[in-house]
């Protein structure tokens, strides 16, 4: 507890009272553990405070509950911890458990881009001779045993048990993705920021968050909260927000590092798609320079640039940095080349799951293609669903043909998620299945088209109704092009997908 400020500790009926570790799950309690008693997080979720019973039968030796909470019935029996914010209490108490963290550690925020950012950055640290590591949408890469499922950002306590796993086994530097989620129910308060990053931000969540203000107000507590004061931000100098964001970062005394198109620190000046990815001319501290990049889709420039920022911002130097930028890799999942088909189309993966990013990934591929670009979208069930005509109307817009079909469905009716985004995509075409999407827009493709299977990237799951379908855009859309490879244009039924 005395590793905690005090102004965030919690009150205790018992300082005496010896915890061995900390859980959320009362079914997973082990003798001596701490038990923390949160509410939900979702409306009408369960409330952690009423299986308290159940931990202390399991041998939990204290509990962390909302300080409005009435424990006169456990008085005596564990020691009661008491937090107007629990969350942030349980955060905190993680942290100091835990003790180690990578030496040196930095955050992502945004609606897009974050994964792109970790993994460069992590791939630029690697190449200076740090032994570095990234963790978010991906899991922790490199994998280490018994990481979290790979979430944004996991719960507090995986949080920090991993940061103190990479830390003995070795890593100095982490790059971690900071999700509004993560940020707003406290699970990020606790690490040691040398620098933070801010992507984009564009419509996303609004199933969770009230409005874009929250979800803004939401991204910013890494840097007004977690972000300590003189540390550096590193801000994208296109988004609308900027200047928000930097007042924000003012209060705090940060050095501000500014990246994007617009005139900035870290400024694209010019980009010429290649073959294989862009020929750039950047603009960095006032000093002009070419380099040649070997990754497709210009918001990518974007994202190497702030991965820039916050490897400057950890000490590298910066001629050093841009002459590994030519050697990085792409990140699974993210404007991912596939393969061609057999009349010569090419087939590209997507995460883009957002109104702004499929957008992005459109306008970024256009360059690529001498013919069509088509693009297949879903909108995920249970989540925002004023994404989706906004999803459909752009992708109906700016693709050649957009074909509509199935994302997540999870508890919702496909269909009815398919006719919302139908609703503004009066050309599209609508398929009911997703498999069968992938295999009819990869057999549309002629020679110079150009394809790209939206919203799912890396994913190797669909989830529907409660459960998780093996399901991976990649080996489908490579068991597409191998099926055009296979046929040559030549009608025989070989098992595959009913396109009628």
């Amino acid at each position: 507890m005395s590793k905690i400020p005090e102004e965030f500790r919690p009150s205790c009926s018992d300082d005496n009272r010896e915890i061995t570790g900390l859980c959320l799950d009362s079914r997973k309690i082990e003798t001596g553990s701490l038990f923390a008693a949160l509410p939900s997080s979702v409306e009408g979720g369960p409330d952690g405070f009423n299986f308290i019973p159940q931990a202390i039968t399991s041998g939990a030796s204290a509990i962390l509950v909302p300080a409005a909470k009435d424990t006169s019935a456990y008085e005596g029996k564990v020691a009661v911890l008491k937090s107007q914010n629990p969350r942030q209490t349980l955060s905190l108490l993680a942290a100091a458990f835990s003790e180690n963290q990578p030496e040196t550690l930095v955050a992502i925020t945004g609606t897009n881009g974050k994964t792109s950012i970790a993994t460069f950055t992590r791939q630029i640290w690697e190449a200076l001779g740090h032994q570095a590591a990234s963790l978010g949408t991906l899991g922790i890469y490199p994998p280490i045993p018994n990481a979290p499922a790979a979430l944004t950002t996991p719960d507090s306590i995986g949080l920090f048990n991993s940061l103190k796993d990479l830390s003995d086994l070795g890593y100095s530097h982490l790059a971690l993705e900071a999700s509004s989620h993560g940020l707003d129910q406290y699970r990020l308060d606790g690490l040691c920021l040398k620098a933070a990053a801010f992507s984009n931000l564009s419509q996303d969540h609004l199933d969770y968050h009230p409005d874009m203000a929250s979800y803004l107000d939401a991204k910013l507590r890494l840097f007004r909260d977690l972000l300590p004061v003189g540390a550096t931000a590193v801000l994208n100098k296109d988004m609308p927000e900027y200047d928000n964001i930097a007042e924000v970062c003012a209060e705090r005394n940060h050095t501000i590092i500014s990246y994007g198109h617009s005139p900035s620190d870290l400024q694209v000046i010019k980009q010429s798609p290649t073959a294989d990815g862009q020929d750039l001319t950047l603009a960095l501290f006032g000093e002009t320079y070419e380099i040649t990049l070997p990754l497709t889709g210009s918001f990518q420039a974007s994202n190497i640039m702030a991965a820039v920022g916050l490897v400057l911002a950890t000490g590298a130097d910066l001629q050093e940095i841009l002459a590994i930028l030519p050697t990085l890799k792409g990140v699974p999942g993210r404007a991912e080349k596939i393969g061609k088909t057999a009349k010569g189309g090419t087939v590209y993966v997507d995460f883009a799951h957002t109104p702004d990013a499929v957008e992005t990934i459109i306008q970024a591929l256009r360059p690529h293609t001498s013919g069509k670009l088509s693009i297949i979208v879903g909108c995920g069930g249970d989540r925002d669903p004023g994404k989706r005509p906004l999803m459909g109307g752009i992708a109906d817009k700016l693709a050649d043909q957009a074909y509509i079909t199935d994302d997540n469905p999870r508890t919702e009716d496909p269909a009815k998620i398919r006719a919302q985004a139908m609703a503004a995509a009066p050309n599209a075409i609508e398929v009911d299945d997703r498999r069968k999407a992938i295999f009819k827009a990869v057999s549309d493709l002629n020679d110079g088209d150009l394809l790209i299977i939206a919203g799912k990237g890396h994913e190797s799951g669909q989830i529907v109704g409660d459960k998780v379908l093996p399901f991976d855009d990649r080996i489908v859309a490579k068991e597409a092009i191998d099926h055009t490879l296979e046929t040559r244009n030549t009608v025989q039924d070989t098992g595959g997908p009913d396109y009628a």
